[in-house]
């Protein structure tokens, strides 16, 4: 695939373009969950959202370009902003709210649909892949990390490799959780099953990084 990212995530059009624009990526959504990337055509998705195929043209090039405008609002949905980092609060608290809104955003109902599609094209438009990966998972990690390192410098945890710590907490956070979810074998796990297992992944992480002078 020869086309930029540029082309594959368009740039927002003016007020009087974005309801439409929205009801045809919101038709595109349920075709490509339902149907996957490459079985879904252009037709099935105008059908879906309610337009016509001369219309859908307008708008997107092709499914890739759909695609992207899915990733896109995807990308602005899950912003990382939406988290605020306290770094006076209790760590054992920070960790348990961050985890709870990682977890959440990842496990939110209808979210797999997109990660799925991402994964299952990733190969073939390692662009597409490498853009959500920087600007979700990615983004809360480095959120995480710097988060962790404030307290080391604090004193209150004893980390050597911050990257790797905040890494291992959020894998932490996801078990049990994420990979039946993405899989489809369970359904999106409701908030206090989500609390139970943060909190666990939380007194684990303490216990490895807990610096003696703060225990």
């Amino acid at each position: 695939m020869n086309s930029s990212i540029a082309t594959q995530i368009p740039a927002e059009e003016g007020d009087d373009d974005r309801a439409k624009r929205r009801q045809i990526i919101e038709g595109a959504r349920r075709v490509f969950r339902d149907r996957g990337f490459d079985a879904a055509s252009m037709g099935e998705i105008a059908k879906a959202a309610g337009v016509s195929k001369g219309t859908l043209y307008v708008y997107f090039a092709d499914k890739l370009a759909l695609f992207g405008a899915i990733v896109k609002c995807e990308l602005r949905d899950q912003g990382i902003n939406k988290i605020v980092i306290d770094p006076n609060e209790d760590v054992a608290v920070t960790l348990k709210k961050f985890g709870q809104g990682y977890m959440e955003m990842m496990c939110r109902p209808g979210g797999g649909s997109t990660i799925r599609t991402v994964m299952a094209i990733a190969e073939r438009m390692p662009e597409i892949g490498r853009r959500y990966y920087e600007h979700v998972p990615a983004a809360w990690l480095n959120k995480l990390r710097d988060f962790l390192q404030t307290q080391v410098e604090a004193g209150t945890l004893d980390i050597d490799n911050c990257d790797l710590a905040a890494a291992q907490f959020m894998l932490s956070c996801q078990a049990s959780l994420f990979l039946p979810y993405i899989f489809q074998v369970t359904p999106e796990p409701s908030s206090e099953r989500i609390a139970e297992v943060v909190g666990s992944a939380t007194r684990m992480f303490l216990k490895a990084y807990k610096a003696a002078s703060a225990k």
